[in-house]
């Protein structure tokens, strides 16, 4: 009983980190926001822990061998799916959207399976990163945009 205590905050916890990452893209009004980062965490981490425990029970021989990690692999290859569909290429405008989004979405799907290993700090760490990067990098090109605009006028 206590273990399942555990796997909750886990989840929970993976969750509301991705529900932060899916905030920011909410306030940008980009494609996939606060429910798809919030489900993909929270997917991604339960994926991770029935990986990880959920066929513990098994009495495997030494002939068998249980490898963790081979479901965790498949969502990073699933994960891919998701993304794609927020990638959209504009012929008009010879322009490719949804790059920083489809990538929110694989880092996301990276801090729930931090989470569902117990990796708390990691993927509180990486969602800071993740949301230091996109604003930061927003504010960065905001300024490069305004600068080249006032060269631009100059000339």
């Amino acid at each position: 009983m206590e273990m399942t205590w555990e796997f909750i905050l886990r989840i929970f916890v993976a969750a509301m980190l991705g529900g932060l990452i899916g905030l920011e893209r909410e306030y940008r009004a980009k494609v996939a926001g606060l429910r798809t980062h919030f489900l993909v965490a929270l997917g991604s981490a339960l994926f991770m822990i029935v990986s990880a425990y959920g066929f513990s029970e098994l009495s495997l021989s030494e002939a068998q061998r249980w490898d963790v990690s081979r479901i965790a692999a498949q969502v990073v290859s699933g994960i891919g799916f998701i993304g794609a569909g927020t990638i959209i290429f504009q012929r008009r405008e010879n322009v490719v959207r949804g790059l920083t989004t489809a990538s929110g979405v694989w880092v996301t799907a990276a801090i729930g399976l931090a989470c569902g290993g117990g990796m708390y700090l990691l993927a509180a760490v990486a969602t800071t990163l993740v949301l230091i990067g996109m604003e930061a990098f927003n504010f960065i090109l905001r300024w490069l945009e305004r600068k080249r605009k006032v060269k631009q006028s100059d000339d």
